[in-house]
């Protein structure tokens, strides 16, 4: 049955996993500021070096004019017909300095998935022997713990992620993860769907990036506005360069009641905004593998959530987690089962990994928070089986052949 407190052993496994490898720099040595130039290329195909592809419509002998138009504010029109919203529209050029200090605390989170008080779903079916269509009792709420200072010694892998909506600058978390295409250079990074794309009723958000170990030091909210950007953002801050994530998502996805869900999952592929010469894996010291075998609730004996929660009574400025056992939670029986955890994490963790112990002991990536009642007592997110590692894969073949 979930776990009605913490389990110290089951956390300091978890934990221990995301600290940074032996190997690693710290976010003050030289060589995380990139003194090591064989960097991996960003994508550089007909878009230049900033975006991989031309925008829809924009000829080509017109492109620096785009380009500095969009970084002069055109990336605030959100008009319908402008909102590109399919896969292949994304469209993210960077654009130095907008995310300082004081717009990366002052941006707030994204509920675009809670659900009402009540989950929706089948009756309970504790004991049935399969997850599918399956929902759980609630589980008992389990209170969000701060991770240690510093996050890069303890959660070096976690970060957030910012992204600019027509609500104004919005926040998730994340986290980085393997690419099989660069052992030991990853430039990908896990989040949820929702947090780059509004789904059904819209398109790409736009000015998307991740800021590992955001807030290292963990300083509280009046400090951050004047504190040197390398307190707030050590590792840099590092734009997506394309985003991926479910076609389920994209036509189905919605603000409230959790339609989507299952398949609410996205993948970035980064570059640093100031040509680090790193990739982000050997930046921040750590990455995680994705686990898409989908393992039953019943075999999992602990599974934690990380993320940086922003809705009261957090302020987005730290980093939480919470560890318990999983129960399943189902949004529409035809579609997959989803994994449910006790947390009192608030909007703002969205997209933050949840990890586990696999068979062989290894932690992995098995989830992300997606959806969560108002009340904030629990957590849900998608099972990351075939669709999910489709979309991972797409976007690691993509920049395969670069760097």
């Amino acid at each position: 049955m979930p776990s009605t407190r913490r389990s110290a052993l089951a956390a300091a496994a978890l934990t221990a996993a995301l600290a940074l490898t032996a190997t690693a720099c710290g976010p003050s040595d030289d060589n995380a500021a990139g003194s090591d130039k064989q960097a991996s290329a960003a994508a550089t195909s007909k878009g230049g070096d900033d975006f991989p592809s031309l925008p829809k419509g924009i000829p080509a002998k017109d492109l620096e004019k785009w380009k500095q138009k969009w970084k002069s504010g055109a990336w605030k029109n959100w008009d319908k017909d402008q909102w590109l919203r399919e896969a292949h529209d994304f469209i993210n050029p960077i654009i130095k300095g907008h995310w300082k200090p004081d717009t990366m605390k002052d941006a707030h989170s994204s509920d675009k998935t809670l659900a009402g008080k009540s989950a929706p779903g089948t009756a309970p079916g504790a004991g049935s022997s399969s997850d599918q269509g399956v929902t759980d009792p609630e589980p008992t709420p389990v209170e969000a713990k701060a991770v240690s200072l510093p996050y890069h010694n303890n959660a070096a892998p976690v970060g957030k992620v910012f992204f600019d909506s027509p609500e104004g600058h919005m926040v998730c978390s994340a986290t980085v993860v393997k690419d099989p295409a660069h052992p030991g250079k990853s430039n990908m990074v896990w989040t949820a769907g929702h947090c780059v794309h509004a789904g059904k009723s819209g398109g790409w958000y736009r000015n998307i990036a991740f800021v590992p170990s955001y807030n290292d030091q963990g300083l509280p909210a009046s400090q951050v506005n004047s504190a040197p950007v390398q307190d707030v953002a050590p590792y840099g801050v590092w734009w997506a360069d394309w985003a991926q994530t479910s076609s389920q998502w994209i036509n189905q996805g919605a603000e409230t009641g959790g339609a989507g869900a299952p398949y609410d999952f996205s993948v970035l592929h980064v570059k640093s905004e100031n040509g680090t010469g790193k990739s982000l894996e050997e930046t921040v010291g750590n990455a995680l593998t994705v686990d898409f075998s989908t393992p039953q609730v019943k075999s999992i004996q602990s599974m934690g959530a990380w993320g940086y929660p922003a809705a009261p009574p957090f302020d987005g400025q730290k980093m939480y987690d919470c560890i318990d056992k999983p129960g399943r939670l189902t949004i529409d029986p035809a579609q997959p089962t989803m994994y449910r955890i006790g947390c009192t994490m608030t909007g703002g963790s969205s997209g933050g990994g949840w990890f586990a112990k696999s068979p062989d002991g290894q932690v992995v990536l098995v989830s992300n928070t997606s959806i969560g009642p108002a009340n904030s007592t629990w957590l849900a997110g998608p099972r990351l089986g075939p669709e999910a590692k489709g979309v991972y894969d797409a976007l690691s073949q993509k920049f395969a052949n670069q760097g």
